[in-house]
């Protein structure tokens, strides 16, 4: 394997099943295994939702974020569906995620789409 480090996950895909067996068990397993030295998932759209109101959803964050991924909302989608408040209880990160985006892009940085 290549020496990258950083890989981005922006998870848009709401489906529940999607988000569990995919984005979280990925994200963990990716830093638990030290397959990448820094894992983010990016919530944007509608998982924010999911994120907000799911149980499991709350574990899945919780554990991501104590095994060391780093786990960071879109703040206007958040603002716009009304879970800003919840996500940060959760200790998910919610900030305007546009621009850094477009950096992670032009920089041609590891970013995976779900």
């Amino acid at each position: 394997m290549s020496e990258l480090k950083k890989l981005y996950i922006l998870w848009t895909n709401a489906d529940p099943i999607t988000s569990e067996k995919m984005v979280m068990m990925y994200g963990i397993n990716s830093k638990i295994n030290n397959w990448w030295n820094e894992v983010t998932i990016i919530i944007w759209g509608a998982t924010a939702k999911l994120v907000a109101e799911n149980d499991l959803m709350h574990e899945k964050i919780k554990h991501a974020i104590h095994v060391g991924v780093n786990v960071s909302a879109c703040k206007a989608c958040a603002d716009q569906l009304g879970v800003s408040e919840r996500l940060v209880e959760l200790g998910v990160e919610v900030k305007y995620w546009g621009e850094d985006l477009t950096e992670i892009l032009k920089e041609n940085e590891r970013l995976l789409t779900i």
